[in-house]
């Protein structure tokens, strides 16, 4: 029975949103109307406005609150084996979480699927049968590189962002949409938008690099991946015509990648113009249509992300209108009380986020969000904040079509691990490779070469990125197997003499006579080194170690333990040595450039990038990534970003070195190093040669304008390759200092040897603004500088004047 004060109140809760018109329902049949009619809300064909304007006067208060706290299947279900497969579910946990934590159902385990899609089928048919509203819940899980289950594991997002293919990122977003759909998944976690400005910092393999151009670029292709399509049985053109089949979170908004000192969690420095400049931009390309957005952990310039009604309300929600759920990080809103020290208590910390950021609560922390529903009573909080919430993940869920069918799909199995999905895997590991450094053309290798010296401790290893579950490596090919694979295929007697040499985590030597060994008696040496991380059970246990991953930051960019020694070893040896960096980050190892005869970075690949790497090494593939991120060649030249403010560089430097034996040469910008990095933004060799010729953008454009941009690229050299055109534009005087070079534009193509392809490509007229010191976007009449190359080479270049 309902205690008195509930009865009392529950008149005023219903009719508090809907006090201008009748009821249309009563209170004891809330799901029906008084008339007989369908619920609006019901109806799959009426709008989602309309839709959310009925099903949310017919809420209670304790309603309201629950969908805005994430709830979990391991409330209901025992998820903590993933090897057990027992179809059981827990009765009374099941009321108990969709009593206060219906909105959102995490759901990211590693589990048998037919058991994850029986934990959905309860959770949802309880919802919408045994409640009185029938609202699904939507229910979520990991896909930042690949469906995190048991899913095709694909490069970590810096890999991806290093094919600068934007096509094939939406088809891996496709792949991870395809592979979790089918098992009642309705949410993902991914893309993160952070900026990889802040090396020291441990995720800077989940980002898109340095750039916010490219970030945007990659994210909105990404974001396209995985919310494109309708469910099962959800009619396309129902809810005004808006239907996606998946939700993207994108993440996290906003300014998280640049912490103090490079530590997670750390607060970030910055004020209104780098935040408009840098952090906002991939977030307002690539979002303002995604169906989530996550919050950030850390504070910008003194506020907390999730507090930050400046950030939350007034941009995001006013000024770019958007309308779709925004959740808390696990546990952020204790920081408030715990970290970041503006509240006391657990009620402050509610509020505070409520009313500031209009965000649900995810779970991990205490949830203050159970709070609400007394300080609304109390009147500390009011219940307009929570209903303007509400709406927004009612809307999300109407346009996800979940109220038509939350459920899993019998024939999920269909869309997982596919020949398709195998197909753009492919792709994806080798386009994510770049090619560093190429003396004497030494790569590709004859497939017949001889003997093959394959030496390191990533030789052996399958070094997948963080956001994997536990064991998702077996399903991996290592260099060592991706080899032996590609020169048997290729009926191949070479070679391979493989040696470990050392560990990635030691200063251990004593497998170095051994790795010398193999590399002399080989026809040349490739040397396998670099970070590592863990996936999301090792990575979080006492007593692991990694060198990149969430929480795991690091102090120096140099490798670890006894790898570059190795190296040095190996390259003494005499013979060729090619050293492949596999990494989530950039490593500072100015030696390795002077002294191997190629490098080649690997970012932390998918499940065949042992393949892909000795099908590039061997010249069966063409190498075509570019770094989305620069290398520094020390932690103290670091940031080493590309699109530094004008003044961040001031030639001519005059930078000293230290060279192999010790001499000491001093020099001003450093006095023993140099600002320039080691490989900058955009940089990426291939196995032939490229020409631009015919460079045309129009003489004037106005300050409304998009200017295009034309060039004919031709391949110079004997080898079909695929060549990144990339656009960088300067504006030459502003009335704010502006970058001395930016990122505006680029366009993959494939060009066969002796070929040609003329290219356009749009310089969106945002691009051209500067935030004024009036605080607003302007485009300043001026002269324009339009370069096209990498940010540290120009191969063409034109002016061009915008006029008012």
């Amino acid at each position: 029975m309902l205690p008195v004060s509930f009865l009392l109140l529950a008149p005023y809760v219903l009719a508090s949103s809907s006090f201008l018109e009748p009821r249309k329902f009563s209170l004891e049949s809330r799901a029906t109307n008084i008339d007989g009619s369908l619920p609006t809300y019901k109806d799959p064909n009426a709008s989602i406005e309309d839709r959310v304007a009925d099903l949310l006067p017919r809420m209670t208060l304790e309603e309201k609150v629950a969908q805005l706290i994430q709830g979990d299947m391991n409330g209901w279900m025992n998820l903590n084996d993933p090897l057990d497969d027992t179809l059981t579910f827990n009765q009374s946990g099941l009321e108990q979480m969709m009593a206060q934590k219906a909105g959102t159902i995490w759901g990211g385990y590693l589990t048998p699927y037919d058991k994850f899609v029986f934990g959905v089928e309860v959770g949802q048919r309880y919802l919408m049968e045994n409640t009185t509203l029938g609202i699904p819940a939507i229910v979520q899980s990991e896909g930042l590189h690949g469906f995190t289950n048991k899913g095709t594991i694909f490069p970590s997002p810096i890999g991806l962002a290093a094919s600068f293919n934007t096509s094939l990122v939406n088809s891996v977003g496709t792949v991870v949409s395809d592979e979790a759909e089918g098992l009642g998944i309705s949410m993902i976690f991914a893309p993160v938008l952070d900026l990889s400005r802040e090396v020291r910092w441990g995720r800077v393999e989940e980002n898109y690099g340095e750039d916010p151009f490219l970030t945007g670029e990659m994210g909105f292709a990404f974001v396209n991946g995985i919310q494109d399509g309708t469910r099962k049985n959800v009619t396309a053109g129902g809810s005004g015509g808006v239907r996606k089949r998946m939700a993207a979170t994108c993440k996290h908004f906003a300014a998280f990648g640049s912490p103090y000192s490079g530590l997670n969690l750390a607060p970030v420095l910055g004020g209104e113009r780098d935040l408009r400049t840098l952090y906002l931009p991939p977030f307002e390309r690539a979002c303002v249509e995604s169906l989530a957005i996550m919050t950030a952990y850390s504070v910008y310039d003194g506020v907390p992300a999730i507090a930050n009604k400046h950030l939350l309300t007034d941009i995001l929600r006013n000024e770019w209108g958007y309308q779709y759920y925004v959740t808390t990080d696990a546990g952020s809103v204790d920081l408030l009380i715990k970290q970041h020290g503006t509240c006391d208590t657990r009620e402050c910390a509610a509020k505070t986020a409520l009313e500031n950021g209009l965000s649900g609560e995810m779970g991990g922390g205490s949830y203050t969000y159970l709070t609400l529903p007394d300080q609304v009573k109390a009147g500390t909080v009011d219940e307009s904040f929570i209903d303007e919430t509400v709406k927004t993940l009612l809307r999300t869920k109407f346009t996800l079509g979940l109220f038509e069918n939350p459920y899993p799909y019998t024939d999920y199995n269909a869309t997982i691990r596919t020949p398709k999905s195998k197909e753009i895997l492919h792709t994806a590991d080798l386009e994510s490779i770049v090619l560093l450094e190429n003396h004497n053309n030494l790569l590709p290798l004859s497939k017949d070469i001889g003997s093959i010296a394959l030496i390191g401790p990533q030789a052996g290893r399958v070094s997948f990125g963080d956001y994997v579950f536990f064991n998702a490596s077996l399903a991996g090919i290592s260099p060592l197997d991706g080899f032996t694979q590609f020169l048997s295929d290729a009926s191949s007697s070479t070679k391979i003499n493989f040696a470990q040499g050392c560990e990635l985590w030691s200063n251990d030597e004593s497998g170095f006579d051994e790795a010398v060994a193999a590399a002399s008696n080989s026809d040349v040496a490739i040397v396998m080194v670099g970070t590592w991380s863990l996936d999301q059970t090792l990575l979080w246990q006492p007593g692991t170690n990694a060198t990149t991953g969430e929480h795991v930051d690091i102090h120096d960019l140099g490798l670890v333990g006894a790898q570059l020694k190795l190296i040095q070893a190996v390259k003494a040896a005499g013979k060729p040595t090619i050293v492949v960096f596999v990494s989530g980050k950039p490593i500072a190892e100015p030696w390795v450039q002077d002294h191997a005869d190629a490098v080649i970075q690997q970012f932390y690949p998918g499940e065949l990038g042992g393949l892909a790497l000795a099908e590039i090494v061997f010249g069966a593939e063409n190498p075509s990534g570019k770094l989305p991120v620069s290398f520094p060649r020390d932690i103290g030249t670091a940031p080493a970003f590309y699109n530094y403010l004008k003044g961040g560089r001031i030639p001519p430097l005059d930078f000293g070195r230290v060279l192999d034996d010790g001499t000491l040469i001093f020099g001003h910008q450093y006095v023993l190093d140099s600002p320039i990095p080691l490989w900058s933004f955009g940089h990426g060799l291939s196995y032939t040669t490229f020409n631009y010729t015919d460079l045309t953008i129009p003489g004037t454009a106005g300050t409304k304008d998009d200017v295009k941009v034309t060039v004919t690229v031709h391949n110079t050299g004997s080898v079909d390759g695929k060549e990144v055109v990339q656009v960088y534009l300067t504006d030459v005087v502003s009335s704010v200092t502006t970058p001395n070079q930016k990122l505006v534009g680029f366009q993959k193509v494939f060009i066969p040897a002796g070929g040609s392809q003329t290219v356009t490509i749009d310089i969106p007229n945002r691009e051209l603004a500067v935030w004024t010191i009036n605080n607003e976007w302007v485009v300043e009449p001026g002269l324009f500088t339009v370069q096209i190359g990498t940010s540290d080479t120009v191969f063409a270049s034109r002016n061009f004047t915008a006029i008012s």
